[in-house]
């Protein structure tokens, strides 16, 4: 499940951009309140407007039709304002009221709207009004307009902080989804990602983590039925391979006998490799931990293993770890180094790190990129006989014992990319403190120099 899992998340990481939701959703409130904000201060500007020289024209109406009523009993205008004949009347209101029809109108002139009112008199003669938009209702309408822009700008910063707030809670959801998604894809099976955001509003987070939670649960259903079928079919190959073995060695000594030897050989060690990835990856395993000096046992184990590989030791450290877990890790480290690699090979501790490095032409890039894969023995470059099995149970039993085991290849300094590697790197770094978090359990001290 780590593996399926992990991968598509790494995947999605590198391809996707990290924006914050709350602040997308927040410029998105504020875009649309901005917006409306704009939209309705034009229209409650041009509404004022419109009203006030409505008024104004009909106050003109007004004056000018009184002003007619006093010119007809007295043959002169009553009003200062009143004019006869007025020669800056506009054509269009002078051909309505040649036509015997009063007429008003309103002409913008730089920015300030004329007001025009005109009607004609029995005599032939033209009575108008000219009068500018007063000022009281100049300064309403530039009050009302200070007043719009700050309530729009009140509505934009209201609109932002409430896209903040809520954007906030939905992204503090989701991250608290992503993390709990992140510890599933790490193989923590008994993480829940709806259980983790929390809260008793329904929402489609809610789905998403309820998504998640039963893609999970098929995942890991799949895993653990492909597992035990994996050690099932193992088992039952185990019982017919020894008898296989067992009849291979009372054969009569010849070259025939010998290929039918290995090869039966070769299938009990995969039986049993196989075995012992599904006893890892069933999480059962517990290690048995015993004090121990570790650059002594590294010597030690390499000696038996391979003479002619160096142990170089820089700072020798006392550990507290499982001491056959801990030699399956370093032999399988050393096999793939033989098979894959080339020599010289070389072991150095320092502290609690091991390192394993080879000469060969390093890691293949899928392995260094998602970690050991079972049945994948390497690349075109780094071909070699085996299971691809070595290198998964190193890692596994590494989880088991708490440590921490990596992989890269030796470069030349500053060299790109595409320059082959000059030799393959593996590190297993112990933990300071004993493994109790993957239940294993202390045993009497060991002293460095047991076997």
């Amino acid at each position: 499940m780590r593996g399926i899992l992990r991968n598509p998340v790494r995947r999605m990481e590198r391809a996707g951009l990290h924006t914050g939701l709350r602040w997308k959703l927040s410029a998105a409130i504020a875009l649309v309140a901005g917006l409306v904000a704009i939209a309705l201060s034009l229209v409650v500007h041009n509404a004022a407007r419109v009203s006030m020289l409505d008024n104004a024209r009909d106050l003109a109406n007004e004056r000018v039709q009184i002003a007619q009523r006093n010119y007809e009993l007295n043959r002169r205008p009553n009003f200062p304002a009143i004019k006869l004949d007025d020669p800056d009347l506009p054509d269009a209101l002078r051909t309505k009221v040649e036509e015997g029809r009063k007429a008003s109108d309103v002409i913008d002139r730089d920015g300030v709207p004329d007001i025009w009112a005109a009607v004609p008199t029995k005599d032939g003669r033209v009575l108008s009004l000219h009068s500018r938009m007063p000022v009281r209702s100049t300064d309403v309408l530039k009050d009302l307009d200070q007043a719009l822009v700050i309530g729009s700008v009140a509505v934009v910063f209201g609109g932002s902080a409430l896209g903040v707030l809520i954007g906030g809670q939905l992204s503090r959801r989701l991250r608290k989804a992503a993390a709990a998604a992140n510890q599933v894809a790490k193989g923590e099976t008994d993480v829940r990602v709806r259980e983790a955001i929390g809260g008793v509003v329904r929402d489609e987070t809610d789905d998403l983590a309820r998504a998640v939670d039963a893609m999970a649960d098929a995942l890991r259903q799949r895993l653990e039925a492909e597992r035990r079928v994996t050690a099932d079919i193992a088992h039952e190959l185990r019982t017919p391979v020894t008898g296989l073995l067992t009849a291979a060695e009372l054969l009569p000594p010849s070259r025939l006998t010998e290929l039918v030897l290995d090869r039966a050989k070769a299938m009990r060690t995969l039986v049993e490799d196989v075995l012992e990835v599904a006893r890892l990856d069933s999480a059962s395993e517990r290690a048995e931990l015993q004090d121990l000096m570790l650059g002594d046992f590294v010597t030690r184990r390499v000696a038996v293993k391979d003479p002619e590989i160096t142990v170089r030791v820089v700072h020798e450290s006392e550990v507290t770890t499982d001491p056959r877990r801990l030699e399956r890790v370093l032999f399988n480290l050393l096999a793939n180094a033989a098979r894959h690699g080339r020599p010289p090979i070389e072991v150095t501790v320092e502290g609690r790190v091991i390192r394993v490095r080879d000469h060969g032409p390093g890691f293949p890039e899928e392995l260094l990129a998602e970690g050991p894969s079972r049945f994948r023995t390497g690349s075109k470059d780094r071909a070699g006989t085996g299971h691809g099995l070595g290198l998964t149970i190193a890692a596994g039993q590494a989880r088991v014992l708490g440590a921490r085991l990596t992989f890269r290849n030796v470069r030349p300094a500053g060299a790109p990319e595409g320059i082959p590697a000059e030799g393959a790197v593996a590190v297993l770094w112990l933990p300071e403190h004993a493994p109790t978090s993957t239940g294993s359990y202390p045993m009497l001290p060991l002293s460095g120099g047991a076997s």
